[in-house]
């Protein structure tokens, strides 16, 4: 039986030497396009079992028709935002990828970056190679005693502040998502708010995934909140620091520097951005270093030929598998485990240090682990800087600090089977969201806090929390109305009468379109928070 293995990303030489020479019980036929082109990958395709892909391979609904036979697609590398994970678990098959091998490269590059600006190391070495001697005119500062705020205390966030320890700089780090014992083992001084890292320091760095909640997170209000002369540092995902905003605070003077791998239009970055004197600049070379690009090509050939031999595969994105899982009530709690991991990981304003999940009825007999497992893995896919999957994900929690623990919930008592997680943190600060199944089908959320509800997870939902005062309703109608938003489904309950109460607003818009800072303006409104499902 022949194996057709279709690679369409350029690979490190040895990893492509692998490829051609492995030998294993099957006959493998390797066929290298990289940089093919979209008409080309889609007639390339439809033979191929496995195919191999970089970023430049957009694997969505198309491509995985195209391809009847695909039975794994592999990621050389780590980010998979541009593959159709949820199309392709739906059709079997399994995606992987390449985690942690670019980790200390992205960490060096934004040192590089940062110490390129502060020494104008680029210009000095310019204007030597032009045959100038101008020692004065490059006159530049120490890292030491800077102070340092990293966005995203993760993989990459965490080797920063490690290395800007060793230029004996103050480290300040802002991440919601991760027990505090965990800024303190990284020797970085947590922040309460964005806002508040971004007062406190004279260097911003992010290290955050690129999504909806990101996408332009640091922008001209943040910016201007810092000292003025202060500079950033973007060697995460294009998108993440809003890039007019930028470049008008450069001109201005309030940002003296920018040094930036990632950029919101790639490969064509914005001109006046690009070429502005006060930006250090590198064409999202993040991930290319020898070592990097050698570990991952290392990492992809074993992947996929445990995949191809029917070994279990270390880095899985997905798991198939689970579609076929026998017990449906198990299944169905799974996906709704996932769901209300996703919708904390979007609602939390806290540091949380623990989780409880709480199983009642018929669900409390089973095993619980892929429940477990799917609840941390739509939690740790909305918080971290990095990718997620059923077996990393123990690693991830582990990272942010958190403790898991598991009950038989009693106070479901109106329903045969339901979960319940909540978090827990500091001061005694709370998340609870609960959920049920009907008829091992239908999922919906049944408690957010003290609000009661039955409501489907999916889509956009808007949570809108207010005094229980008449008009809210029509308010918030109304609100959506004027800006063409169209109500799927209004869900309203109050915890007591004249007291709080909370609307869960599914509508049909995608989560960047609800403006919350105008929502929350509304009268009686005390906070609009926007999930998407």
């Amino acid at each position: 039986m022949k194996t057709n293995i279709l690679i369409t990303g350029a690979l490190h030489e040895h990893a492509l030497s692998a490829f051609k020479t492995k030998r294993t019980g099957r006959e493998q036929i390797i066929r290298y396009h990289p940089d093919c082109s979209r008409s080309e990958l889609l007639t390339l395709v439809k033979d191929a079992q496995v195919l191999v892909t970089r970023s430049e391979t957009d694997v969505d609904r198309e491509v995985i028709d195209a391809g009847p036979d695909l039975r794994v697609i592999a990621r050389a590398a780590v980010g998979v935002g541009n593959i159709d994970i949820s199309y392709a678990t739906e059709k079997g098959i399994l995606v992987i990828n390449c985690p942690g091998k670019n980790t200390n490269s992205a960490a060096e590059l934004t040192i590089g970056l940062l110490l390129a600006m502060l020494r104008n190391i680029p210009q000095a070495h310019q204007s030597l190679k032009q045959g100038a001697w101008d020692r004065h005119r490059f006159s530049g500062h120490e890292a030491r005693c800077l102070r340092i705020g990293i966005v995203g205390l993760g993989n990459v966030g965490h080797r920063v502040a490690k290395f800007a320890h060793g230029f004996d700089m103050d480290v300040f780090a802002y991440d919601p998502y991760i027990a505090p014992h965990v800024f303190e083992r990284h020797g970085a001084k947590p922040s309460k708010s964005l806002r508040e890292l971004a007062e406190s320091v004279d260097i911003l760095t992010v290290h955050v995934p690129l999504n909806q909640e990101t996408r332009g997170m640091v922008n001209g209000e943040i910016l201007d909140l810092m000292p003025r002369g202060s500079r950033v540092l973007n060697v995460a995902r294009g998108g993440v620091i809003g890039e007019m905003d930028l470049l008008k605070r450069l001109e201005s003077g309030q940002i003296s520097g920018a040094g930036i791998d990632t950029w919101d239009k790639e490969p064509k970055p914005m001109p006046a951005l690009l070429q502005h004197s006060n930006v250090w600049c590198t064409p999202h070379i993040g991930a290319s270093t020898e070592e990097a690009q050698l570990a991952i090509g290392e990492t992809i050939v074993e992947q996929v030929f445990k995949a191809i031999e029917g070994g279990v595969v270390d880095y899985p994105v997905n798991l198939p598998e689970v579609g076929v899982i026998d017990n449906p009530l198990l299944r169905s709690y799974a996906l709704l485990a996932e769901k209300i991991g996703a919708l904390m990981g979007q609602m939390l304003d806290f540091n949380p240090s623990r989780v409880e999940l709480g199983y009642r009825g018929d669900l409390a007999k089973l095993d619980h682990s892929l429940i477990r497992l799917s609840w941390m893995k739509g939690y740790t896919a909305q918080v971290v800087d990095d990718y997620v999957s059923f077996v990393n994900v123990n690693s991830h929690i582990e990272k942010l600090g958190l403790s898991i623990g598991e009950v038989e919930d009693s106070d479901s008592a109106s329903y045969k089977s339901a979960l319940r997680v909540m978090l827990t943190g500091a001061g005694g600060k709370t998340l609870t969201v609960g959920g049920i199944v009907f008829d091992e089908t239908y999922l919906r959320i049944s408690a957010v806090n003290d609000f009661m509800f039955e409501i489907d997870p999916s889509g956009t939902l808007i949570l809108v929390e207010n005094h229980d005062k008449p008009g809210v309703i029509g308010d918030v109608g109304h609100y959506l109305a004027s800006k063409g938003i169209n109500i799927d489904s209004f869900e309203l309950s109050r915890n007591r009468k004249g007291g709080k109460a909370m609307a869960l607003v599914k509508v049909d818009a995608e989560r960047g379109a609800i403006d919350i800072k105008s929502m929350s303006a509304l009268p009686n409104i005390v906070n609009v928070r926007v999930a998407s499902l």
